[in-house]
């Protein structure tokens, strides 16, 4: 395929995408040589409940004023009130002391595009499972997953090693593991622009 092919297919999937969302197959104007296809995205799910997202608990207990059968107050100070709400705030990016597997640690001339194919290769196979690419002076790493304790990564460790037989665990900050580990992922269809088989070069 081209260049000016997968130029076009990045920009009419982004069309695509909203096409599945926002309008029907009728609605849209098809380029000559494409036609409109279904294709399944994976979605991570979310690392925290978001029923009460961005909302102060205090303020969503029943009230009568609200048409509850019964009022809940809590007596507090001002002061932790405050508190409360700048924890609210800034916990979203927070992150907590947990371990993942590092599959790939190199600094050869290399590792930039041997770091990239491993972290496809990663993400590609194991699409409920976050993967970071980094840079520290000179190493390039690839690390996966978000565990909170060390058990949970051997889990990973076990089932990746035939694959990645250099990986190793480590300690470091992670993000929030979604709320639902049995369900990492959520898989939906949109609609996507792909070139008619006989227009791929």
């Amino acid at each position: 395929m081209g260049k000016s092919h997968l130029l076009l297919l990045s920009v009419v999937s982004a069309l695509g995408m909203l096409a599945g969302t926002s309008a029907s197959a009728q609605e849209i104007e098809i380029p000559e040589g494409y036609e409109l296809v279904d294709s399944l995205v994976y979605i991570p799910a979310a690392s925290v409940d978001t029923s009460l997202c961005g909302k102060n608990i205090f303020l969503e207990l029943p009230s009568t004023a609200r048409g509850n059968a019964a009022d809940v107050k809590v007596h507090q100070s001002q002061g932790i009130s405050t508190a409360m709400n700048v924890y609210f705030r800034t916990n979203s990016s927070r992150t907590v002391p947990g371990y993942r597997i590092r599959i790939f640690f190199d600094n050869r001339q290399t590792a930039r595009a041997a770091s990239e194919a491993a972290l496809n290769r990663f993400a590609g196979r194991y699409r409920d499972i976050a993967a970071y690419r980094s840079y520290v002076n000179p190493y390039f790493k690839v690390t996966v997953g978000d565990f909170r304790t060390k058990s949970e990564a051997m889990q990973l460790l076990e089932r990746i090693k035939g694959e990645f037989p250099a990986a190793f665990i480590v300690k470091e900050n992670i993000n929030y593991p979604v709320v639902d580990r049995d369900n990492p992922t959520v898989i939906d269809t949109v609609k996507v622009l792909r070139p008619l088989a006989e227009t791929i070069l």
